[in-house]
Parts: structure tokens; C-alpha cells; sequence
């Protein structure tokens, strides 16, 4: 078996000339791989090589996949993805699979960022304030599952567990999906990515 045209060259469009070591290790396997996600798979569907490289690093940080998210990182940079894009589904990540578990993906992004020469903090992407992002992540909450959606969860929540449609609201909202650096509908696409990949 041989590496189509086709895989190898969307694989180039991603990666440039490297070559993974496993092409060294396991030829068999990155051959019949290489063919699969890089050719059989991208003759179906309308994702964008950027949008594609959005969804697969929010999908890797949720499954913990550090290694390959490193990689995919220095190839969703090569193909434009801002590294404020890249900052967003990191951020966005903590709500859903918990800081204690995007931590390292943090700091890789931080590393990778780095040795490309890009200067950190990045600019703040925040619309809200302790004051304000309650009120504003209802707002955006209402957008997406709809007003009277979230109002009913509001008055039916019993008074001990009340506290959790705030947060949802004033964290999940409010702190993450009111921010620059991506649109609303990108936003809602990376929180798919988490929640199929942690399996919910």
C-alpha cells in the first residue's frame, strides 16, 4: 500500500515536509491511516482545513490527547487559526472538562506560542464583569437553547439547587461564551467537540 497523492498532500498542507516517526516505526499503520484521515475523509463533508483544526483541538484537549494536540497546534497555526482562536477553545475548554485537566494544555499552548515568537498575554477577549456577566450570560444562554427555555429552568429549580443556573449562566455564558476571539455559532461548535468526545 502507498500514500495517495491526496494524503500526502493535505497532509503537507498541514505539516509541511515533516515526518512523524511512527512513518519510520509503523509505516503500515501511518500509510493506511494517512490514507484514511487525510484523503477517504476529506472527500465528504464542508469543514474548512481551519474550521476542521478548530473542532480536532477542542476533540483532543476533552479526550487528553497532549501529544497529538501539539501537533495539531502547530498545524492549525500553519494554516491561519489566530492564536487568540487557539487561546478561546483552551478557555473554553474549563467549563467543560475542568481546569484541572486543561492545565497542561494550557501551558503547551503557551510553549508552542512561544517558540513561534508570539508574545504572551495575548489580548483580552472578556465583554463582561463580575457585575455584569451574570446578566449577559443569560443573555447569550437564552440565544442558543432559547428565553423561555432558560427562564423556565430558572423557576423550576429547587431552592438548593438554584445556584447552579447562576452558574451555568454567569460562568459557562457569561465568563466564556460572551468573549471575542470567536463567534457565537464557533463557540457552540467547540462545546459539540467537547461533549462528544468526553462521551456526553
Amino acid at each position: 500500500m502507498a500514500i495517495t497523492e491526496a494524503a500526502r498532500r493535505h497532509h503537507d498542507e498541514l505539516f509541511g515536509e515533516h515526518v512523524s516517526t511512527l512513518a519510520t516505526t509503523d509505516p503500515e499503520l501511518i500509510e493506511y491511516f494517512d490514507n484514511f484521515a487525510f484523503d477517504e475523509v476529506l472527500q465528504h463533508g464542508t469543514l474548512d482545513v481551519r474550521t476542521r483544526l478548530i473542532v480536532q483541538l477542542a476533540a483532543l484537549i476533552a479526550g487528553q490527547a497532549l501529544r497529538e494536540y501539539r501537533v495539531m497546534l502547530g498545524a492549525a497555526l500553519t494554516v491561519g487559526v489566530t492564536p487568540v482562536e487557539i487561546k478561546e477553545i483552551v478557555y473554553q475548554a474549563v467549563p467543560y472538562v475542568g481546569m484541572g485537566k486543561v492545565h497542561d494544555f494550557l501551558h503547551t499552548t503557551n510553549e508552542v506560542l512561544t517558540e513561534r515568537g508570539i508574545a504572551l498575554p495575548l489580548p483580552g477577549q472578556s465583554t463582561t464583569t463580575p457585575e455584569t456577566r451574570l446578566e449577559k450570560g443569560r443573555f447569550v444562554q437564552g440565544e442558543v437553547i432559547g428565553h423561555a427555555a432558560v427562564d423556565s429552568l430558572y423557576a423550576t429549580a429547587p431552592a438548593d439547587l438554584a445556584h447552579i443556573q447562576r452558574y451555568l449562566s454567569g460562568n459557562c455564558f457569561g465568563d466564556h461564551l460572551t468573549r471575542t476571539g470567536l463567534d457565537l455559532s464557533t463557540r457552540e461548535l467547540i462545546t459539540f467537540s467537547f461533549l462528544i468526545s468526553l462521551g456526553g
